[in-house]
Protein backbone atom coordinates (compact mmCIF):
# COMPACT_ATOMS: atom_id res chain seq x y z
CA UNK A 1 0.00 0.00 0.00
CA UNK A 2 1.62 3.42 -0.58
CA UNK A 3 2.13 5.80 2.08
CA UNK A 4 -1.00 7.90 2.55
CA UNK A 5 -1.56 11.15 0.72
CA UNK A 6 -0.61 14.70 2.86
CA UNK A 7 -3.05 17.00 0.98
CA UNK A 8 -4.08 19.01 -1.87
CA UNK A 9 -1.53 19.95 -4.39
CA UNK A 10 -2.91 22.41 -6.59
CA UNK A 11 -7.35 23.13 -7.67
CA UNK A 12 -7.30 24.43 -10.54
CA UNK A 13 -10.41 26.16 -12.10
CA UNK A 14 -11.82 28.22 -14.89
CA UNK A 15 -11.89 32.09 -15.43
CA UNK A 16 -12.84 34.23 -18.20
CA UNK A 17 -10.21 37.05 -18.55
CA UNK A 18 -6.93 36.50 -17.64
CA UNK A 19 -5.58 39.72 -16.91
CA UNK A 20 -8.57 40.05 -14.35
CA UNK A 21 -7.77 36.91 -12.94
CA UNK A 22 -3.66 37.90 -12.97
CA UNK A 23 -4.33 41.33 -11.09
CA UNK A 24 -6.74 39.59 -8.71
CA UNK A 25 -4.91 36.59 -7.35
CA UNK A 26 -1.45 38.82 -7.28
CA UNK A 27 -2.75 42.35 -6.06
CA UNK A 28 -5.55 41.63 -4.22
CA UNK A 29 -4.86 38.16 -2.78
CA UNK A 30 -0.93 38.84 -2.84
CA UNK A 31 -0.24 35.30 -3.93
CA UNK A 32 2.75 34.89 -6.69
CA UNK A 33 2.43 34.27 -10.28
CA UNK A 34 4.67 31.31 -10.50
CA UNK A 35 4.37 29.76 -14.03
CA UNK A 36 2.49 31.13 -17.09
CA UNK A 37 1.86 28.69 -19.58
CA UNK A 38 -0.72 27.15 -21.65
CA UNK A 39 -3.46 24.64 -21.50
CA UNK A 40 -1.66 21.36 -22.84
CA UNK A 41 -4.85 20.36 -24.05
CA UNK A 42 -6.17 23.08 -25.77
CA UNK A 43 -2.45 25.15 -26.31
CA UNK A 44 -4.84 28.78 -27.52
CA UNK A 45 -5.77 29.37 -23.39
CA UNK A 46 -3.23 30.39 -20.73
CA UNK A 47 -2.72 28.12 -17.94
CA UNK A 48 -1.09 30.79 -14.79
CA UNK A 49 -0.22 29.41 -11.99
CA UNK A 50 -0.22 30.91 -8.50
CA UNK A 51 1.21 30.52 -4.79
CA UNK A 52 3.97 31.30 -2.73
CA UNK A 53 6.94 32.13 -3.53
CA UNK A 54 8.59 28.92 -5.52
CA UNK A 55 4.91 27.85 -6.33
CA UNK A 56 5.28 24.77 -3.73
CA UNK A 57 2.40 21.84 -3.76
CA UNK A 58 -0.23 23.07 -0.91
CA UNK A 59 -0.13 26.67 -2.48
CA UNK A 60 -0.29 26.46 -6.31
CA UNK A 61 -4.25 27.85 -7.49
CA UNK A 62 -4.03 27.67 -11.09
CA UNK A 63 -6.76 28.48 -13.77
CA UNK A 64 -7.48 28.21 -17.36
CA UNK A 65 -9.00 31.37 -18.29
CA UNK A 66 -11.21 31.45 -21.96
CA UNK A 67 -11.81 34.71 -22.53
CA UNK A 68 -15.76 35.00 -23.02
CA UNK A 69 -16.29 32.06 -21.55
CA UNK A 70 -20.23 31.19 -20.10
CA UNK A 71 -20.64 31.43 -16.23
CA UNK A 72 -20.67 28.08 -14.79
CA UNK A 73 -23.34 26.85 -12.34
CA UNK A 74 -21.49 25.25 -9.00
CA UNK A 75 -23.39 22.12 -7.91
CA UNK A 76 -23.32 18.77 -7.10
CA UNK A 77 -20.44 17.22 -8.44
CA UNK A 78 -17.80 19.86 -8.17
CA UNK A 79 -15.27 21.53 -5.48
CA UNK A 80 -18.13 23.89 -4.47
CA UNK A 81 -15.69 25.78 -2.43
CA UNK A 82 -11.96 26.21 -2.14
CA UNK A 83 -10.43 27.61 0.97
CA UNK A 84 -6.78 29.07 1.93
CA UNK A 85 -5.41 29.22 5.04
CA UNK A 86 -4.35 32.52 7.20
CA UNK A 87 -3.12 33.18 10.58
CA UNK A 88 -6.19 33.45 13.48
CA UNK A 89 -4.72 37.60 13.98
CA UNK A 90 -5.21 37.92 10.25
CA UNK A 91 -8.94 38.14 10.30
CA UNK A 92 -9.73 41.75 10.56
CA UNK A 93 -6.74 42.66 8.15
CA UNK A 94 -8.70 40.16 5.47
CA UNK A 95 -12.31 41.70 5.94
CA UNK A 96 -10.88 45.49 6.23
CA UNK A 97 -8.52 44.33 2.59
CA UNK A 98 -11.80 42.82 0.76
CA UNK A 99 -13.69 45.59 1.62
CA UNK A 100 -11.26 47.72 0.38
CA UNK A 101 -10.83 45.80 -2.89
CA UNK A 102 -14.31 45.67 -3.43
CA UNK A 103 -14.56 42.47 -3.48
CA UNK A 104 -18.24 40.60 -3.09
CA UNK A 105 -17.46 39.02 0.60
CA UNK A 106 -19.64 37.95 3.49
CA UNK A 107 -19.38 38.28 7.26
CA UNK A 108 -16.76 35.92 8.86
CA UNK A 109 -18.60 32.94 10.41
CA UNK A 110 -17.39 30.06 12.53
CA UNK A 111 -17.19 26.17 11.41
CA UNK A 112 -16.20 23.44 13.33
CA UNK A 113 -14.09 26.04 15.57
CA UNK A 114 -12.58 28.11 13.00
CA UNK A 115 -13.09 31.86 11.44
CA UNK A 116 -13.92 31.91 8.33
CA UNK A 117 -14.59 34.19 5.42
CA UNK A 118 -16.67 33.31 2.59
CA UNK A 119 -16.13 35.61 -0.82
CA UNK A 120 -15.84 34.88 -4.46
CA UNK A 121 -13.34 36.28 -7.20
CA UNK A 122 -14.29 38.20 -10.14
CA UNK A 123 -15.99 35.12 -12.22
CA UNK A 124 -18.12 34.11 -9.14
CA UNK A 125 -15.31 31.36 -7.99
CA UNK A 126 -16.35 30.60 -3.93
CA UNK A 127 -13.52 30.68 -1.84
CA UNK A 128 -12.63 30.90 1.66
CA UNK A 129 -10.10 32.14 4.14
CA UNK A 130 -9.76 29.81 7.41
CA UNK A 131 -8.28 31.86 10.40
CA UNK A 132 -5.54 28.81 12.01
CA UNK A 133 -3.54 30.05 15.26
CA UNK A 134 -1.17 27.29 14.36
CA UNK A 135 -0.52 28.43 10.54
CA UNK A 136 2.24 27.32 9.03
CA UNK A 137 4.94 30.48 8.58
CA UNK A 138 4.68 30.12 4.66
CA UNK A 139 6.97 31.38 2.00
CA UNK A 140 5.20 34.65 0.26
CA UNK A 141 6.75 36.96 -2.26
CA UNK A 142 7.40 40.29 -1.46
CA UNK A 143 4.37 42.44 -2.59
CA UNK A 144 0.75 44.08 -1.49
CA UNK A 145 -0.29 42.10 1.13
CA UNK A 146 2.32 41.93 4.64
CA UNK A 147 3.92 39.05 5.50
CA UNK A 148 2.38 38.35 8.64
CA UNK A 149 -0.81 38.70 7.26
CA UNK A 150 -0.29 36.64 3.89
CA UNK A 151 -2.20 33.57 2.69
CA UNK A 152 0.05 30.59 3.48
CA UNK A 153 -1.49 27.90 0.99
CA UNK A 154 -4.33 25.80 0.80
CA UNK A 155 -6.74 24.86 4.37
CA UNK A 156 -8.74 22.59 1.87
CA UNK A 157 -11.91 22.36 -0.23
CA UNK A 158 -15.37 21.61 -0.19
CA UNK A 159 -16.87 19.08 -2.36
CA UNK A 160 -20.52 19.00 -3.49
CA UNK A 161 -21.85 15.67 -4.08
CA UNK A 162 -25.55 13.89 -4.52
CA UNK A 163 -23.97 10.80 -2.50
CA UNK A 164 -21.32 11.11 -0.34
CA UNK A 165 -20.62 7.78 0.49
CA UNK A 166 -18.06 6.17 -2.41
CA UNK A 167 -16.25 9.44 -2.60
CA UNK A 168 -15.79 8.96 1.87
CA UNK A 169 -14.66 6.07 0.99
CA UNK A 170 -11.82 6.91 -1.00
CA UNK A 171 -10.91 9.58 0.51
CA UNK A 172 -10.28 7.53 3.78
CA UNK A 173 -8.51 5.07 1.54
CA UNK A 174 -5.78 7.92 0.41
CA UNK A 175 -5.52 8.79 3.78
CA UNK A 176 -7.85 11.05 5.28
CA UNK A 177 -9.98 10.18 8.32
CA UNK A 178 -13.31 11.74 9.51
CA UNK A 179 -12.81 14.08 12.11
CA UNK A 180 -16.19 15.96 12.16
CA UNK A 181 -19.50 16.17 11.01
CA UNK A 182 -22.35 18.67 11.11
CA UNK A 183 -25.83 18.23 9.29
CA UNK A 184 -24.96 17.27 5.83
CA UNK A 185 -20.98 18.14 6.27
CA UNK A 186 -18.21 15.64 6.81
CA UNK A 187 -14.94 16.51 7.45
CA UNK A 188 -11.62 14.50 6.40
CA UNK A 189 -8.47 15.73 7.62
CA UNK A 190 -4.80 14.13 6.13
CA UNK A 191 -1.48 14.72 7.74
CA UNK A 192 -0.26 17.43 6.57
CA UNK A 193 0.50 20.85 7.25
CA UNK A 194 -1.36 22.41 4.12
CA UNK A 195 -4.27 21.32 2.20
CA UNK A 196 -5.10 18.64 4.28
CA UNK A 197 -8.69 19.06 4.81
CA UNK A 198 -11.49 18.15 2.47
CA UNK A 199 -15.30 18.56 3.64
CA UNK A 200 -17.89 16.62 1.74
CA UNK A 201 -21.84 17.86 1.37
CA UNK A 202 -24.28 15.67 0.36
CA UNK A 203 -27.41 17.36 -0.90
CA UNK A 204 -29.34 14.37 -3.16
CA UNK A 205 -31.91 17.48 -4.21
CA UNK A 206 -29.52 19.87 -5.11
CA UNK A 207 -28.70 20.94 -8.97
CA UNK A 208 -25.98 18.98 -10.81
CA UNK A 209 -23.40 21.75 -11.55
CA UNK A 210 -22.13 22.76 -15.00
CA UNK A 211 -18.82 23.62 -16.17
CA UNK A 212 -17.60 27.64 -16.80
CA UNK A 213 -16.08 30.63 -15.46
CA UNK A 214 -15.97 30.50 -11.86
CA UNK A 215 -16.11 26.55 -11.16
CA UNK A 216 -13.33 24.70 -10.39
CA UNK A 217 -11.92 21.75 -13.06
CA UNK A 218 -10.38 19.59 -10.51
CA UNK A 219 -8.81 19.16 -7.74
CA UNK A 220 -5.26 17.40 -7.27
CA UNK A 221 -3.45 15.42 -4.71
CA UNK A 222 0.16 15.49 -3.81
CA UNK A 223 2.21 12.28 -4.42
CA UNK A 224 5.48 10.65 -4.51
CA UNK A 225 6.72 9.38 -8.05
CA UNK A 226 7.56 6.57 -6.22
CA UNK A 227 4.11 6.00 -5.42
CA UNK A 228 2.05 7.34 -8.28
CA UNK A 229 1.41 3.81 -9.74
CA UNK A 230 0.49 2.63 -6.87
CA UNK A 231 -1.91 5.25 -6.10
CA UNK A 232 -3.87 4.72 -9.72
CA UNK A 233 -3.74 0.83 -8.83
CA UNK A 234 -6.02 2.26 -5.92
CA UNK A 235 -7.86 4.25 -8.18
CA UNK A 236 -8.81 1.16 -10.27
CA UNK A 237 -9.73 -0.91 -7.07
CA UNK A 238 -12.69 1.73 -6.49
CA UNK A 239 -14.40 0.95 -9.47
CA UNK A 240 -12.82 4.52 -11.54
CA UNK A 241 -11.04 4.68 -14.59
CA UNK A 242 -8.14 6.43 -14.66
CA UNK A 243 -5.52 8.14 -17.32
CA UNK A 244 -2.28 6.87 -17.59
CA UNK A 245 0.96 8.93 -16.17
CA UNK A 246 0.53 12.39 -17.94
CA UNK A 247 4.21 14.49 -18.11
CA UNK A 248 3.07 17.34 -17.56
CA UNK A 249 6.55 18.95 -17.26
CA UNK A 250 6.22 19.96 -13.49
CA UNK A 251 4.37 17.17 -12.20
CA UNK A 252 3.39 13.89 -13.32
CA UNK A 253 -0.35 13.45 -13.17
CA UNK A 254 -3.19 10.35 -13.10
CA UNK A 255 -6.93 11.62 -13.45
CA UNK A 256 -9.88 10.24 -12.98
CA UNK A 257 -13.38 11.34 -12.22
CA UNK A 258 -14.73 9.83 -9.44
CA UNK A 259 -18.13 8.38 -8.63
CA UNK A 260 -19.27 11.85 -7.29
CA UNK A 261 -18.73 13.64 -10.50
CA UNK A 262 -16.08 15.49 -9.18
CA UNK A 263 -12.36 15.39 -11.01
CA UNK A 264 -9.64 14.30 -8.99
CA UNK A 265 -5.54 14.01 -10.05
CA UNK A 266 -2.85 12.60 -8.14
CA UNK A 267 0.56 14.86 -8.81
CA UNK A 268 3.62 14.46 -7.85
CA UNK A 269 5.80 16.68 -6.03
CA UNK A 270 8.44 16.83 -7.81
CA UNK A 271 10.44 18.13 -10.48
CA UNK A 272 8.51 21.31 -9.82
CA UNK A 273 8.31 24.97 -11.15
CA UNK A 274 12.22 25.69 -11.14
CA UNK A 275 13.16 23.03 -13.39
CA UNK A 276 12.88 25.78 -15.90
CA UNK A 277 12.83 28.75 -14.82
CA UNK A 278 15.12 30.22 -12.28
CA UNK A 279 13.62 30.85 -8.86
CA UNK A 280 13.60 34.57 -9.07
CA UNK A 281 12.16 34.64 -12.06
CA UNK A 282 9.14 32.64 -11.88
CA UNK A 283 6.43 33.38 -13.92
CA UNK A 284 8.00 36.57 -16.34
CA UNK A 285 7.46 34.84 -19.14
CA UNK A 286 5.64 31.84 -21.34
CA UNK A 287 7.00 28.97 -20.73
CA UNK A 288 5.76 25.37 -22.66
CA UNK A 289 7.09 22.27 -22.26
CA UNK A 290 9.52 20.90 -24.94
CA UNK A 291 6.50 18.92 -26.63
CA UNK A 292 5.21 22.46 -27.22
CA UNK A 293 8.04 24.59 -28.14
CA UNK A 294 8.31 24.03 -32.11
CA UNK A 295 4.53 25.93 -32.23
CA UNK A 296 5.81 29.12 -29.78
CA UNK A 297 5.31 31.62 -32.59
CA UNK A 298 1.58 29.77 -33.71
CA UNK A 299 1.03 29.81 -29.70
CA UNK A 300 1.77 33.18 -28.74
CA UNK A 301 0.55 34.76 -32.00
CA UNK A 302 -3.12 32.95 -30.62
CA UNK A 303 -2.69 34.37 -27.02
CA UNK A 304 -4.07 37.71 -25.56
CA UNK A 305 -1.47 40.21 -24.18
CA UNK A 306 -1.14 39.45 -20.14
CA UNK A 307 0.31 42.70 -18.07
CA UNK A 308 3.16 41.62 -15.69
CA UNK A 309 2.46 41.05 -12.29
CA UNK A 310 3.16 44.48 -11.25
CA UNK A 311 1.25 46.47 -14.03
CA UNK A 312 -1.93 43.93 -13.70
CA UNK A 313 -4.94 46.53 -12.09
Amino acid sequence: MPADIPGIHHVTAIASDPGENLSFYTRTLGLRLVKRSVNQDDVSVYHLFYGDYSGSPGTSMTFFPYEGARQGRIGTGQVATTAFLIPADAVDYWVDRLAEEGVDADDPRERFGDTVIPFRDPDGLQLELVALEDAPEGNMPTGPVPEEHAIRGFFGVTLSLASAEPTADLLEAMGFDETERERTRRRFEASGDLGYVVDVLEDPQAARGQPGAGTVHHVAFQVTDEDQAAWRDVLMDHGLRPTEIIDRKWFKSVYARTQGGVLFELATKSPGYTVDEDLDELGERLVLPEWLEDRRDEIEAGLADLPTPESAE
